[in-house]
């Protein structure tokens, strides 16, 4: 026996030295782990060819043999010289929209410069000399491009080069024309509040008017000044006032403005702006405040408003559906994604708002619309679901009757389709647990491959020097019955005589997902760093997270946390009862809303975790937006009890163990404030934890190399308190 251990041990041994240690500056300095994809895509009119930025070029590619035809932009021959990191087409691809110098304001608001580029004149010409500007959009005809700047909206007519304003009310904190507020932009992804009719002749756009809504202030302290400057933004917290919003329909050839009443009698949130095939008719979709309602409303050109179809959900209707509406070229039908069967699936109605039929059906989810081919009568539809498993994203099409449904792509994993226009062709990102991420171009007819266009195998080959273990898929029953997923890393050593800690990471937000039968994840490499030096590493999704249906996510409507927090307990005593795993070093770890859930996991275990990080956590819902909190909790004057029985403010006395609470003191997204109201109430009741700040960094904690930073202390800490 003695033998065989001092055996086992050198083999141990001489394995931990061939096998290549991760380091931090791996993950986040030397770019070791980088993953290459296929950026910049666009599919050409042609049906033959598509485009791609390749640096500063932009390069065509016949699609039938994925090999360059054409350099439509060298960007090296531009005068003035332009490093431009994003592109489009207007219509006839004959002038190119080119965006530089581009600075984030918020997530995904920012400003840059713009320049127009003639395709064949081969010049490039500077949108503005006004100051920089955001979301400049090509008219349909190509000759006007419109854009948001300072809180105004403008346009520029290319033939004569005149720049018109629209709009001179805009004011920060107080007026936005043509751009959304701070809570759209986070909650709904939308910043671009504004829209060109078909025919070029008109625009579309919203005002937001932010006076009675409350600021938030943080104090910066990044230049190094005397005193620290206060930064003030207007940010509704739940229950609170949101801005009004208004619309106005811009006639070009006169100037006029003409309001749109969008039911200025109600609280609402307008979601999506869209074009149809009619040039003079706009599509919207409208929310009530509680999101439980939707309303499809088409708006013509002279200000008429007309409820297509309006759809209800006893809890809430979720966000990401409203990216699916999309409207056929017979200028007669649209598709639409409902969960009304329990299951996220596609329908067809009249451009009226008829129902004709379901088009998908089935209990599992459709993940995305891909594509429609409209060549045919009966158009094909294009899509990914998860009908294999909810773990797994597949690729298929159905007949637009509902019949018909073929899989076409049949390998295991996670694949992401990027379909052309007439959908002859597309491009599949695909990955498993074996692959990283493999792009590849393919025939629809006939599901040709037509060429690998990247492999990552620079990363391939990077990865065997390091010898990452595998995910290893389970299941658990949660305290109501109900299988959870999760997956496991386990050291390349694994020794199931052995004891091990283990530490969960989830994030566990509605309709989230982390368990996912793909390659890496969120911070999946600093997991595996983690398992090189011994520990487990297991991730898990409670109920309330997406890909399961409505029932499986919407259950924790009203509670949040309440049903997350006791999966994760239940999760603990799972990966406690394994023979390989130490019950008394089980550790839970998360970000944003994975910190709210490791936090109140924490307080409310009773004693089942040795250690908790909590990064950027909420730590009462009051805090948080009215768009997200409210989609999921109702006000908190209607559901108080909802708000406080579940946060981790209410139950911090119950702490029992290694506790770490991180946030950026610039965190526009989930307050600084949250921090401090847990510290104070942590510190009243005695219980000693450990906290660090990043001053003036976001909610990514990635600014001025703070990212490499925090991960480095979270590996010590774990070290010594795991």
């Amino acid at each position: 026996m003695r033998l065989l251990s001092f055996l086992a041990l050198a083999l141990y041994s001489f394995n931990s030295l061939a096998q290549k240690q991760i380091t931090i500056e791996d993950i986040y300095g030397k770019g070791t782990f980088s993953e290459k994809s296929v950026r910049g895509i666009n599919w050409m009119n042609d049906g033959r060819y598509y485009s791609a930025q390749d640096g500063n070029d932009i390069v065509k590619y016949d699609i039938t043999t994925g090999q360059i035809v054409e350099t439509i932009l060298d960007g090296d021959k531009l005068k003035p010289k332009i490093n431009f990191s994003s592109y489009s087409f207007n219509a006839d691809e004959s002038k190119i929209l080119l965006l530089t110098d581009r600075k984030s304001v918020y997530r995904r608001s920012y400003t840059a410069e713009f320049f127009i580029y003639d395709v064949a004149s081969k010049t490039a010409k500077k949108l503005s000399e006004g100051g920089k500007q955001a979301y400049a959009t090509l008219s349909p005809d190509g000759k006007k491009v419109a854009f948001f700047r300072d809180n105004n909206l403008f346009y520029t007519d290319l033939e004569s080069g005149q720049e018109i304003q629209i709009t001179n009310d805009g004011k920060f904190n107080f007026i936005i024309n043509g751009s959304t507020d701070w809570v759209y932009e986070e909650e709904l992804s939308f910043t671009r509040a504004f829209e060109w009719s078909g025919d070029s002749e008109a625009l579309f756009y919203l005002t937001f008017d932010e006076s009675n809504v409350r600021e938030y202030n943080m104090q910066v302290w990044n230049k190094g000044q005397l005193y620290p400057t206060d930064y003030r933004f207007k940010y509704p917290k739940a229950g609170e006032d949101n801005s009004k919003v208004t619309a106005t329909i811009y006639k070009l050839s006169d100037k006029t403005k003409i309001p749109v009443d969008l039911g200025l009698d109600q609280e609402y949130y307008i979601a999506r702006i869209k074009q149809t095939p009619n040039p003079k008719v706009f599509s919207l979709m409208r929310l009530n405040r509680l999101q439980n309602q939707l309303d499809i409303l088409h708006v013509n050109t002279i200000g008429s408003v007309q409820n297509i179809l309006s759809e209800k959900n006893e809890r809430y209707i979720d966000i990401d559906f409203v990216d699916e509406l999309t409207y056929l070229n017979n200028g007669k039908q649209f598709i639409h994604a409902s969960e009304r069967s329990g299951f996220k699936h596609l329908y067809l109605y009249t451009n009226e708002g008829k129902l004709l039929n379901q088009i998908t059906t089935g209990d599992w989810e459709v993940a995305s619309l891909v594509g429609i081919d409209q060549s045919k009568k009966i158009p094909t539809i294009y899509f990914t679901s998860t009908e294999n498993s909810p773990l797994q994203r597949q690729f298929y099409s159905v007949s637009a009757s509902g019949k018909g449904k073929k899989s076409l792509r049949t390998e295991e994993g996670w694949h992401s389709i990027n379909m052309g226009g007439d959908c002859k062709y597309y491009i599949d990102s695909y990955s498993s647990p074996d692959q990283p991420l493999k792009v590849s171009l393919y025939k629809t007819a006939n599901n040709q491959l037509v060429k690998v266009l990247e492999d990552n195998s620079k990363l391939v080959n990077a990865l065997k020097e390091f010898q990452l273990p595998r995910k290893e898929f389970f299941t658990f029953k949660t305290v109501d019955g109900t299988d959870l997923n999760g997956y496991m890393l386990k050291p390349v050593n694994f020794e199931s005589s052995k004891k091990y800690p283990v530490l969960i990471f989830q994030y566990s937000g509605p309709g989230s997902q982390q368990a996912k039968y793909n390659w890496g994840g969120s911070n999946f490499y600093w997991h595996q760093m983690l398992v090189q030096k011994g520990y487990i590493v297991a991730v898990i999704d409670p109920r309330g997270t997406g890909g399961r249906g409505q029932e499986f996510k919407k259950m924790t409507y009203k509670e949040l946390g309440k049903y997350e927090a006791r999966d994760h307990i239940a999760g603990a005593k799972y990966l406690g009862g394994l023979n390989y795993i130490d019950a008394n070093r089980v550790g839970i770890w998360g970000w944003s809303y994975g910190g709210y859930m490791s936090s109140l996991a924490m307080f409310t275990g009773n004693g089942i975790f040795k250690a908790a990080i909590a990064v950027a956590p909420v730590t009462n819902w009051r805090f948080y937006d009215t768009i997200y909190t409210e989609r999921y909790m109702d006000t908190p004057q209607n559901n108080p009890d909802g708000y406080d029985n579940n946060s981790p403010t209410t139950h911090s006395q119950k702490l029992d163990g290694n506790y770490l609470l991180i946030h950026g003191t610039g965190d526009d997204n989930v307050h600084f404030q949250n921090a401090v109201t847990l510290q104070n109430k942590l510190i009243a009741e005695g219980k000693q934890f450990d906290s660090f700040y990043y001053p003036d960094r976001s909610h990514g904690i990635y600014e001025s190399n703070a990212r490499p930073h925090l991960f480095t202390y979270m590996t010590n800490w774990v070290l010594e308190n795991l």
